[in-house]
């Protein structure tokens, strides 16, 4: 099996097995976003994927007219937002760890539209990866965790940062970087 087929089956796997391990939790969700403030539960928002091929990215809604709302604020700090993420994998518009997908007004801004970014596109983009698990201080800095991902990749690094990504869901964001900051470490060598 190919590295690329090993990677599909995983994401298949995980993905299924992250919707059946969230639905109870979703089963709450749901109702505390529409009791909190109605409207839609879902939110589309037009992303670059693979080989830069746009796809829109699935999210619990957590805003409402321009600011957080009470239960967005856990979602977010939580990662919760992001589970809906899953029918992405799914449909291979996304990969359970990649680089992070971006907006095209995202690439404009950063401007990394030449060809030496096309790395970050060679891969699906992730619902999570190492960029988004160290929260690396500037955008040179993420795409160095890119490059470094798409170059180092081999699947017990996925199984750590998935790992991680599932601390995030119970400890936050805050407490985990500092554990995914040490994983940054051992992939650098």
């Amino acid at each position: 099996m190919t590295a690329a087929r090993l990677k599909r089956a995983f994401d298949v796997v995980g993905a299924c097995a992250g919707l059946l391990v969230f639905a109870p939790l979703m089963a709450v969700v749901i109702p505390a976003v529409l009791l909190d403030d109605g409207g839609p539960v879902l939110f589309r928002q037009p992303r670059l994927g693979l080989r830069r091929r746009p796809f829109f990215i699935l999210k619990i809604r957590t805003m409402r007219g321009g600011r957080v709302t009470r239960v967005g604020r856990i979602l977010r700090a939580t990662g919760l937002d992001e589970i809906p993420q899953f029918i992405n994998i799914l449909s291979g518009e996304m990969s359970a760890v990649g680089p992070r997908p971006l907006t095209e007004s995202d690439v404009q801004r950063l401007e990394w539209t030449g060809a030496e970014f096309d790395f970050r596109w060679e891969a699906r983009p992730g619902l999570t990866g190492l960029a988004q698990l160290v929260g690396p201080d500037s955008p040179q800095a993420a795409l160095d965790l890119d490059r470094t991902y798409t170059r180092q990749w081999y699947p017990w690094l996925d199984c750590q940062l998935i790992a991680l990504s599932f601390a995030v869901n119970v400890f936050g964001k805050a407490r985990v970087r500092k554990l995914a900051r040490q994983v940054n470490v051992r992939v650098a060598r």
